[in-house]
């Protein structure tokens, strides 16, 4: 959903594109530093306890933070034509260790129900394997679901803010992110259902031309 409003982002923060690029920063620098943010928010979700609520925020800063950069290194790749495809491959590759980072600290730590977990790590890093394989295919699955990454990485640290004044409204969020990504997952497996649908359709249609020579 929120990926409709990529352009409008890429013009918010072309000011801080501009300047990781002075500075020398490429898009898969910024990936990286965004996998490195993930892992210390992923270590501050896992060293949380009920008489330490307060290490909730800074893993929400470091998530938020490490989100910026998942944002950021795609701007940089596109306004300075730095994309490339294995650019996309390393992207996609630390944010789905990213995600099961966090989502498996939060299992550890015990601040969220088990089950509700690993729902919530399975159905996420499926989300992604359906796009990739309905891409591979040839089938666009930009902006396909109501949860991609981006509104899931909102609703844990929304959850965990409030966490910090009521710890179960993490295990709260953890089911939310849980059953919107399997919905999520099962509306790309019909889009693709329809999409290959459309195309078996169309060349059934399609006029068989014969062509005649002449003796």
């Amino acid at each position: 959903m929120l990926t409709k409003l990529k352009q409008k982002v890429q013009l918010m923060l072309s000011a801080e594109a501009k300047a990781a690029h002075k500075i020398g920063l490429t898009p898969n620098i910024v990936t990286i530093i965004g996998f490195a943010l993930a892992v210390l928010a992923a270590l501050a979700y896992a060293v949380t306890t009920q008489e330490q609520p307060l290490w909730l925020l800074a893993a929400v800063i470091l998530l938020m933070a490490s989100g910026f950069c998942d944002t950021l290194d795609g701007i940089l790749a596109r306004t300075y034509q730095q994309a490339s495809v294995f650019g996309g491959f390393f992207d996609s590759l630390l944010d789905r260790y990213a995600d099961a980072f966090v989502l498996a600290a939060i299992i550890v730590s015990g601040l969220c129900n088990i089950i509700a977990g690993l729902a919530a790590l399975a159905s996420s890093l499926m989300v992604s394997y359906a796009r990739a394989r309905a891409e591979a295919a040839g089938i666009k699955m930009e902006s396909i679901g109501i949860a991609e990454r981006p509104e899931r990485i909102i609703i844990l640290a929304a959850a965990s803010i409030v966490a910090i004044f009521w710890l179960p409204a993490l295990n709260i969020g953890v089911i939310i992110i849980a059953a919107i990504a399997t919905f999520t997952v099962l509306q790309r497996g019909l889009h693709v259902y329809r999409s290959l649908r459309k195309k078996n359709q169309e060349k059934e249609n399609k006029p068989n031309v014969r062509i005649t020579v002449g003796t």
